[in-house]
């Protein structure tokens, strides 16, 4: 069983796409970050940085916070979507690790200044504007001739679907990126993604892309 602290942010659903990915147990635990829930001394047990998501895996007691470094635990722990040794395991986690590093923090301050307060900062606006389309034009690339990042669909995958799943409040076409649509429709087909998009609850429909 694992315990799920979450909100509706897509580094909250990078992980409950992946328990549902993997069809395994979990309670959820909504932390509603607007009203301070990350804060209280209870959450901070958990997860000290005070930010979403964290999880305690009740097969070990182990509480484990920061997005990536859960989904590394819970796909080695059930054996799914990372590879166990070789290339294909560096390069999973070399993509989930320009997600955490670049994709999640130039798209987190794209939502900051274009989306939640356009029109007060015109530098802030032009600067990541421009870095949202070049992390856009880097997955694009990386996607030609592949279905999925590292081939076969894993963590990577995850991990940046969520991110790309805001496109709109980044102020992105993806007509613009073919190879992005094509991958972010796939996986939006799937179930898992589709159940795991509303945890821990419905936010309305999910962008079609």
């Amino acid at each position: 069983m694992i315990d799920l602290y979450t909100w509706t942010t897509p580094n909250g659903r990078k992980v409950s796409i992946l328990l549902e990915e993997l069809g395994v147990d979990y309670t959820v635990h909504p932390i509603n970050i607007s009203q301070g829930d990350q804060k209280t001394p209870e959450f901070l047990e958990i997860g000290p940085n005070n930010k979403i998501p964290a999880i305690v895996d009740q097969d070990s007691g182990l509480k484990l916070m920061e997005s990536g470094a859960i989904m590394i635990h819970l796909a080695d722990k059930y054996g799914k979507f990372i590879a166990s040794d070789g290339e294909q395991r560096s390069r999973t986690i070399e993509w989930l690790m320009w997600q955490m590093g670049g994709l999640g923090p130039m798209l987190g301050q794209a939502h900051h200044y274009l989306h939640f307060n356009p029109g007060k900062a015109e530098y802030a606006e032009e600067r990541f504007s421009a870095e949202v389309r070049r992390l856009y034009g880097v997955l694009d690339k990386r996607l030609e001739g592949r279905d999925y990042i590292v081939d076969d669909y894993s963590i990577a995958d995850m991990a940046c679907w969520p991110w790309v799943s805001r496109y709109e409040w980044q102020g992105i076409d993806l007509a613009d990126f073919a190879n992005v649509r094509a991958w972010y429709q796939r996986i939006l087909a799937r179930p898992a993604v589709q159940k795991g998009y509303h945890v821990p609850k419905v936010m309305g429909e999910i962008p079609a892309g």
